[in-house]
C-alpha cells in the first residue's frame, strides 16, 4: 500500500513541476498596441501615427491630417466621456500567415484592448497588428 501511494504522489509531483516550464505567449504585439494607444491618450499624436502601417514615406500634409484626426478623436471622448483613464489588454492572438508559394510569410495578431472612460465606461477595442521591419504596427 506505501508503494502504491508514494507512486501516486511521485506521478503527481512530477506532472505537477513538469507545468512550470510552459512557453510562454508572445505579448510583444499587445505590448505594442497598448503602448500606442497610451500615447494616443497622452496626446503623443506624432507616437500615435508613427505606430500605424503606412508607406516609408507619405507626404508631410497627409501625416498631419492623420495627426488631426487623431487629436479630434481624443477630444471627441473627453467631451463624451471625460477622457481615457487606462487602457488595459485584455487577450491577444498571435498568428502567421504563409504566402500561397509558401516561400513568405507575415506574422500578425489580434489585440483586444479595453478603455477605461472617465464616466466609469469601459469600451473593448481590436487591434489589427502586424510586424513589419521588426516592430509591431496597427494596421
Amino acid at each position: 500500500m506505501r508503494k502504491l501511494l508514494f507512486f501516486i504522489f511521485t506521478c503527481f509531483a512530477l506532472s505537477f513541476f513538469s507545468c512550470s516550464g510552459e512557453k510562454k505567449p508572445d505579448d510583444a504585439a499587445a505590448k505594442a498596441a497598448k503602448g500606442y494607444y497610451d500615447s494616443l491618450f497622452a496626446k503623443n499624436y506624432a507616437c500615435y501615427v508613427r505606430g500605424m502601417y503606412l508607406p516609408d514615406t507619405i507626404p508631410h500634409g497627409y501625416r498631419e491630417q492623420l495627426e488631426a484626426n487623431a487629436s479630434m478623436f481624443v477630444g471627441r471622448m473627453e467631451s463624451e466621456h471625460r477622457g481615457v483613464n487606462g487602457v488595459k489588454i485584455l487577450r491577444f492572438v498571435n498568428d502567421t500567415v504563409v504566402s500561397a508559394d509558401k516561400k513568405s510569410h507575415v506574422r500578425v495578431a489580434d489585440v483586444f484592448l479595453v478603455l477605461n472612460f472617465g464616466d466609469s465606461l469601459n469600451e473593448e477595442v481590436v487591434v489589427p497588428m502586424i510586424f513589419h521591419k521588426g516592430r509591431w504596427l496597427m494596421r
